[in-house]
């Protein structure tokens, strides 16, 4: 799909026909639509009866990414005629008035937050089936609808990509001999949503009771980890913006415990629904810019989500947030990993309104374990030379500092056992000519097998990232497998580059540069002799997503 402007002309939801739809038979359940904007924008196609309810969208609730989807189709399909600001507040007005509870976003929120994981949908299988054909289930859970709105929705399906028909929609053939007619799918899937996902839910009840703007304004323990970096630890400080309710603006600094490397990055959000946080920041000076979805715990002191960016949102970070008061926080420890009967190593501890005057004797990992000195102190880190005994148990270890604590904030190891490559299975997408590249951050994270021995047990002691060397391998599928020449490059970071799309003339019947490797970590443990650990995970490269409607790129 063509890249639109940041904040395109945005819509509502309606059927093919350009004219007025006709009204819902049940009007007693929806929600009547009392705002101006919404009225004006949309009741020329979605029209209003007695009771203020609109054809379609007073059946429908959605989270902000469902709402700006069916607005957005609407203009690009429907020739709705939307200005940014009035496209602005009708998304607002239906994602807090038709969004979602807490406990409904929750089991979705790895489709808001652009996950690229392995999810199935346990609610019925064949449902599932019907759907995943085209797209993730997050998009179908972060609904929910009348039993004519489901219906009317596959509908629309049907009307403006007829080939779901034979993805998912209609059956396979006749049953087998003996077998009983099942039916179509998208009938089963209907009849299941409705139940599943209905328009009005106990949860949803009393969260309206109970919504509001939350409170967001001061300082925020910052702490997260990014693929390829590794962890960060810093503050944001959030500020309201005038005569808004609901919207931010913020400034972000934090540090990569790692390299050392400092980012400064502001920005500005919206908070949906009393706690979907969605916003975009940039560091000074850069025009790309990160998207921000997370979401706010009860009690507006806690908040967790991902920072993303990239063509396919396949580069992010994994993000909590803690308000901050006048008490010392400990964010983080690093390195993680601390090998009994080593000599002493400096492990840096992140946090925040640490105490100016913290002896050796302050900080308390646990029995066996020494901090021989402290080296430096700010209200923010602290450094200290820490050693353990070599009869020191093996396993996590809590930090107590100053009246407060981190639960897990080190481990304890004796050897490495092994290395596993993160993630196991990953994906990238040639491109560059046409199409934008899909890149892929691979990691090699240490482990400790843990007093059985045996890997992959729930006695397994996590120690953290290493600095493996990367490499890559064919993973033969046929005979003569050349992919491994031609997919792309994997740097010293672990970082795949995909190769520029085909036809490559260069290659065996000028076939496009995919195909499947294997991505290699290799490891040889400090203080473990010369046996070198390896480990591997499989990546698939892939074509461009030729074709997808992209959500994701409004100026909230």
């Amino acid at each position: 799909m063509q890249r639109t402007s940041p904040l395109l002309a945005l819509p509502m939801l309606g059927l093919l026909s350009a004219a007025p739809l006709a009204a819902q038979a049940d009007t007693t359940a929806g929600y009547p639509i009392r705002d101006a904007t919404v009225i004006a924008q949309c009741a020329s196609c979605h029209a209003q009866d007695s009771t203020g309810r609109m054809t379609r969208i007073s059946y429908m609730r959605k989270s902000p990414e469902g709402w700006e989807t069916s607005i957005r189709r609407m203009v690009t399909l429907n020739n709705a005629q939307l200005e940014p600001e009035a496209a602005r507040a009708v998304l607002r007005y239906l994602a807090n008035e038709q969004g979602l509870a807490p406990e409904e976003a929750e089991p979705g929120r790895f489709e808001a937050e652009r996950r690229l994981i392995d999810w199935g949908y346990e609610g019925d299988e064949k449902t599932q089936e019907t759907c995943k054909q085209c797209h993730s289930l997050g998009r179908v859970i972060l609904q929910r609808r009348t039993k004519e709105e489901w219906g009317l929705l596959v509908a629309m399906h049907r009307g403006y990509y007829p080939v779901v028909d034979f993805q998912g929609f209609r059956s396979g053939g006749p049953p087998a001999p003996g077998q009983p007619a099942e039916g179509h799918p998208m009938d089963h899937a209907i009849s299941h949503l409705a139940t599943a996902f209905p328009l009005t839910t106990p949860a949803w009840t009393a969260w309206r009771a109970t919504m509001r703007p939350p409170v967001l304004a001061g300082d925020w323990q910052l702490s997260g980890t990014e693929p390829g970096k590794g962890p960060f630890h810093g503050r944001v400080t959030i500020t309201a913006v005038p005569g808004s309710a609901d919207e931010v603006t913020t400034r972000a600094t934090f540090v990569y415990a790692k390299s050392g490397q400092r980012v400064t990055r502001e920005g500005r959000a919206i908070v949906y629904t009393g706690f979907q946080w969605r916003g975009r920041s940039n560091v000074a000076g850069q025009e790309q810019a990160w998207r921000e979805v997370l979401t706010l715990a009860p009690g507006w002191r806690d908040a967790s989500g991902r920072w993303f960016t990239g063509d396919y949102d396949e580069f992010g970070m994994d993000i909590t947030l803690r308000r901050l008061g006048a008490d010392p926080v400990i964010a983080g420890a690093y390195p993680r990993g601390l090998r009994r009967g080593a000599a002493a190593q400096s492990i840096a501890i992140h946090g925040a309104n640490l105490p100016a005057e913290i002896t050796p004797a302050s900080l308390d990992f646990g029995p066996g374990i020494h901090v021989e000195r402290v080296t430096r102190v700010s209200a923010e880190r602290l450094d200290a030379l820490v050693r353990a005994d070599t009869s020191a148990r093996v396993g996590a270890r809590d930090l107590y500092l100053a009246g407060t604590s981190l639960r897990n904030a080190i481990a304890v190891f004796d050897s490495i056992s092994r290395i596993r490559v993160t993630p196991i299975a990953g994906m990238a997408r040639v491109g560059g000519e046409v199409f934008p590249k899909q890149f892929q951050q691979f990691d090699a994270i240490a482990y400790n097998d843990g007093p059985d021995g045996r890997p992959d047990t729930a006695d397994d002691l996590e120690i953290g990232p290493v600095d493996a060397t990367w490499s890559l391998e064919e993973y033969k599928v046929t005979f003569d497998d050349d992919d491994l020449a031609f997919v792309g490059r994997i740097d010293a970071n672990g970082l795949f580059t995909p190769a520029a799309d085909g036809p490559n003339p260069a290659r065996s019947g000028e076939r496009n540069n995919i195909g499947d490797v294997w991505v290699v970590a290799s490891y040889t443990p400090p203080g473990q002799g010369t046996r070198t650990l390896r480990a591997r995970g499989h990546l698939l490269v892939t074509v461009p997503l030729y074709m997808r409607w992209v959500p994701w790129r409004i100026e909230w």
